[in-house]
């Protein structure tokens, strides 16, 4: 049995070898890893080949079949590196199951035809392998003394395993946190079996990183009497929008009118003194809840650790201080909208742990709802409409995860005709990715007026805070026109703050002739004001995810503190 078991070995280190080479910085050589890496590779091979090997009882079967998996894990690896520019990580071991549940989400990235491939091929190799070789317990040399080979393939297991086991805290205190530089230093096995090791720690955030903004719109509400409180106290709704950026700043070609809405709440939030722009993410092609998760509970990659690449396995299991939690202890209705099924990211068991008391999934729209493979933003907006609508006097905290723009694009039809509508020219023959990304961006586009619209009119008035989760995947896109550098677009929009510094000092001024008292209080309401003309310059600040909660509480208390001016102004006048 020393054959298959050495030959096995080399052949995990030449594929992996073979497989990882195109990364940037590809895992270094065998003997020049630490010594706990090299134990770890080994320890792995002994214990998976051993344990193969008494299910089997065919050792060169066993060799086939331990390679075939970690080829599959090498191959992905490869995959996920040249689509979202990481490689494989422990967390991502679930994604197997994912996706047999959801396989649009995954199978076309690896490749339909390869995924078919090596299907059949795996079914072909076990059908030969357990026809070719003769299982030990029936071959000649051990049918009449198993524990000739059953003695040391169990001692090989146990001894493997314990050896590999022991050294996962050692090597979990050599690794960065950055994934790349990790798998290049120790290699796969040692830089999973670390990644694991770490992942089994619990998540425990040493602050609250909303506690500020909490305290400051506590403050607003407390100023207030109970009924102005209640009445100044704005809808708000957040919408992550699925790979949504700003498209124009890469590709010059892209009309200047491609996305108005985006633009008028840029221009508007500046004028307001509210955040907008540029937003930087944790998440590149994928990986939604990483920002997801940024975003409603404001900790950095630094605060969560290893779990900044998967969070919701933790959230799954206990709260943290969060923006819905926020919301609720001031009042508001939580809900959640994300129109596809509740398990997946396991968001039916986080959003309730988080504070949400309702999570309206894919169950609650229709095939007629989708724009292309998934519900449309225009669906999702209407739903969102319809709650608005039936909130009574609660206000309401809606968070919004869109899905119609969720790759892969290349699924989709391209609709040449009306590429003149959003591109100058026409595209590379193998960038029809963009124009269908394109429409799908319009859509997002038309989803921005249709909720400031239907916020406008409430008569509580509402918050809309706007962001892009992640750059979509485009690889040929970008490969030919160039890659984007990973930042996204959002913005914060109120429907009652004034727009501009002449509204502010026409309403102060109106305020200080009917109440000179108020208008001292006014003064710390209105927040900074730009001119018309920084607004048109724009704002080339870069804002990060994990402050956008926080400033979207503190947006919370300037507009209640301006609604509650506004609605004293007209009861004295």
């Amino acid at each position: 049995m020393a054959g298959p078991l050495l030959v096995g070995l080399g052949l995990t280190l030449g594929l992996e070898h073979l497989l990882l080479k195109q990364m940037t910085t590809p895992p270094a050589a065998f003997w020049r890893r630490p010594v706990s890496a090299r134990l770890a590779h080994v320890g792995y091979w002994c214990a998976s080949w051993a344990l193969c090997t008494l299910i089997t009882q065919r050792p060169w079967f066993s060799l086939i079949v331990v390679n075939a998996l970690w080829l599959v894990v090498l191959q992905v690896s490869h995959t996920k590196y040249v689509s979202l520019r990481e490689p494989f990580l422990s967390q991502d071991f679930e994604y197997f199951t994912d996706a047999i549940k959801h396989p649009r989400l995954y199978i076309p990235f690896f490749g339909i035809g390869l995924t078919i491939a090596a299907t059949t091929a795996g079914a072909l190799a076990i059908g030969l392998g357990l026809w070719l070789e003769h299982a030990l317990g029936f071959s000649a040399a051990y049918s009449g003394n198993a524990a000739v080979w059953l003695v040391p393939l169990i001692s090989l297991l146990i001894g493997a395993s314990v050896l590999t086991y022991a050294l996962g805290n050692r090597l979990a205190s050599k690794v960065m946190l950055v994934p790349e530089f990790d798998l290049s230093e120790l290699g796969m096995v040692a830089y999973l079996l670390a990644y694991a090791r770490l992942a089994r720690r619990p998540l425990t955030p040493l602050r609250n990183p909303l506690e500020e903004a909490q305290r400051e719109l506590d403050a607003t509400l407390r100023e207030l009497d109970d009924e102005d409180a209640t009445k100044a106290l704005p809808h708000v709704v957040s919408v992550q929008s699925e790979s949504f950026f700003d498209a124009r700043r890469v590709y010059p070609r892209v009309r200047d009118d491609l996305l108005p809405n985006l633009d008028r709440c840029h221009f508007t939030a500046l004028a307001q003194g509210l955040p907008c722009g540029r937003l930087a993410v944790p998440a590149w092609g994928a990986n939604t809840v990483r920002t997801e998760t940024a975003f409603l509970t404001g900790l950095t990659a630094e605060e969560l650790g290893v779990h900044q690449f998967n969070p919701y396995h933790q959230l799954a299991r206990r709260a943290v201080p969060n923006l819905a939690a926020s919301y609720k202890a001031m009042g508001y209705r939580t809900l959640c909208i994300h129109p596809y099924p509740g398990t997946f990211y396991l968001r039916n068991q986080v959003l309730k742990q988080l504070g949400f008391d309702e999570f309206l999934d894919i169950a609650h729209f229709s095939d007629a709802d989708k724009s292309g493979q998934y519900i449309s933003d225009a669906a999702v907006a209407a739903k969102v409409e319809d709650c608005l609508l039936e909130a009574g006097d609660t206000p309401l905290f809606i968070q919004v995860i869109t899905m119609e723009n969720h790759g892969p694009l290349h699924l989709e039809s391209f609709d040449s005709a009306r590429l003149p509508e959003w591109y100058d020219g026409d595209l590379p023959e193998n960038c029809q990715e963009l124009g269908i990304y394109l429409r799908h961006l319009v859509n997002a586009d038309a989803m921005i007026d249709q909720l400031t619209t239907a916020l406008a009119r409430l008569p509580r008035g509402g918050l809309l805070c706007f962001y892009g989760d992640h750059v979509p995947i485009m690889p040929e896109v970008y490969t030919t026109l160039g890659e984007p550098n990973g930042v996204t677009d959002s913005f914060i929009w109120s429907s009652t703050l004034p727009e501009s510094d002449d509204t502010v000092r026409q309403t102060m001024a109106d305020v200080r002739d009917k109440d000179p008292e108020l208008m001292e209080w006014a003064l710390n309401c209105e927040g900074p004001f730009k001119t018309d003309e920084q607004c048109r310059k724009g704002d080339p600040r870069v804002i990060n995810i994990d402050t956008l909660g926080s400033a979207l509480l503190k947006a919370t208390a300037i507009h209640a503190r301006h609604s509650a001016v506004t609605q004293k102004f007209r009861s004295l006048s």
